[in-house]
């Protein structure tokens, strides 16, 4: 079956998926199901495993340009258009996902996306959230179809030849879910001989290729749509990261993160690389945000019962 094919096919059972996760758990919003925290590295550990990555791949994931509130070419270009459009995710629960008793995205990227949106244009309602798919992240920026995206988005070197980013604002590590009637117990086991699921354009998806292992690697346009495949048994695995993994175990009751993690990592808010002044605000916000104790209270309303860690083992800190 071909991609597009699948993807056709997929929505359909997506769309029941999310009305049946969204009717269950959003409403309730409390922590049933929340997934195990797993063997999640110290943190100097992860700091120590990130660091060597970023060397690894020849890059620093944590530079960025300087914060700033000046409104450079950038800013002032978006005022004047009275618009500042960001690229969300609408799919993930938590993190950016459509309410169906609203209508309405909320998550913990939704929440920064509007807290930038406020800072550089003043006023929310001149915030435009877009939904972009994980695949088409890079590609809305560069044809500007999007100002910025807020949506999951891991810092890495190839990525940086295309998009600037902001300074990194979460600590994220890759997961790998299976059906709770799976005898894996970690992602080796998990994933060797099997049918493995990840989005195209993603970090799992380098990540499960990477390992080489997999019997097939199944790509689709969304992470969600990973999850409705194993659902449906055409998939053995997925593999995302550890926040989104979170969601979608917390979803489904009938699925489990198994244990370890794969490349610890950050995701940052991605931009053009030549809005210069547009990343130095971002950054201002990122710092603002952070130090009035906001980043920490979405952390705390909308991942805390499902990631079972405190705060600061997801603030990747100043560097």
């Amino acid at each position: 079956m071909s991609e597009r094919s699948l993807r056709r096919r997929t929505r359909p059972a997506v769309a029941l998926a999310l009305l049946a996760a969204g009717a269950t758990v959003l409403a309730g919003g409390g922590p049933v199901g929340a997934a195990p925290a797993g063997t999640a590295a110290p943190l100097a550990v992860r700091d120590a495993q990130q660091d060597q990555q970023a060397q690894a791949d020849g890059c620093d994931i944590y530079k960025s340009v300087p914060p700033s509130t000046e409104d450079g070419p950038a800013v002032k270009a978006i005022k004047a258009r009275r618009s500042l459009v960001i690229g969300v995710d609408q799919n993930s629960y938590r993190w950016g996902a459509r309410n169906p008793n609203t209508g309405q995205i909320e998550g913990f990227d939704i929440d920064l996306a509007r807290a930038i949106g406020a800072a550089v244009m003043g006023d929310p309602d001149k915030v435009v959230l877009k939904p972009v798919a994980t695949a088409d992240r890079v590609e809305a920026i560069k044809k500007s179809r999007v100002d910025l995206i807020v949506r999951t988005m891991t810092i890495n070197c190839k990525r940086m030849e295309d998009v600037a980013f902001s300074k990194p604002y979460f600590n994220i590590s890759q997961r790998v879910l299976v059906p709770k009637s799976s005898p894996a117990k970690n992602i080796d086991e998990a994933v060797k001989d099997k049918a493995v699921c990840a989005a195209d354009g993603s970090t799992a998806l380098n990540v499960v290729k990477e390992k080489n292992t997999a019997r097939q690697v199944v790509t689709v346009e969304n992470q969600l749509d990973c999850l409705v495949l194993m659902q449906l048994g055409k998939v053995d695995a997925v593999m995302t990261d550890n926040g989104l993994a979170a969601g979608q175990a917390a979803q489904d009751q009938t699925v489990r993160i198994v244990d370890g993690e794969a490349q610890p990592e950050v995701t940052g808010v991605a931009m053009l690389k030549d809005s210069t002044d547009l990343t130095a605000r971002v950054n201002q916000v990122l710092a603002d945000y952070y130090a009035r104790g906001d980043w920490a209270r979405s952390y705390d309303r909308w991942l805390k019962p499902y990631m079972l860690n405190e705060a600061d083992r997801y603030w990747p800190g100043t560097r």
